[in-house]
């Protein structure tokens, strides 16, 4: 396999989806996926079956990761063990994460 790039300008021409969707698949690769998410005005996600982080590229608001709610913000990485219950609350409208899943 060879290297891969992706621009952040390149990611975000792919939001939303055609049927709205607030992610976009960018990568795949053995056990690893990677996204471009941009949630708006609420973060609808359920427990996934893969361990995830995220890596925020703009915006802030608060993390709920299990029990525990956290203030993030650009530059921040948030890491969530598979099927953990999570989401984004109270974001700004600008909010967007790179989001990597693996096994």
């Amino acid at each position: 396999m060879q290297s891969k790039r992706i621009a952040l300008s390149e990611a975000l021409q792919k939001l939303p989806g055609p049927n709205q969707e607030r992610f976009a698949t960018l990568f795949e690769h053995g056990g690893i996926e990677v996204e471009i998410y941009a949630p708006r005005e609420t973060d609808p996600q359920k427990p996934h079956t893969r361990h995830e982080f995220y890596v925020v590229i703009k915006g802030q608001g608060t993390f709920y990761n299990g029990h525990d709610r956290e203030a993030f913000g650009a530059g921040d990485f948030l890491f969530v063990p598979a099927v953990v219950e999570h989401r984004f609350e109270n974001f700004t409208d600008d909010l967007v994460v790179w989001a990597f899943f693996y096994s």
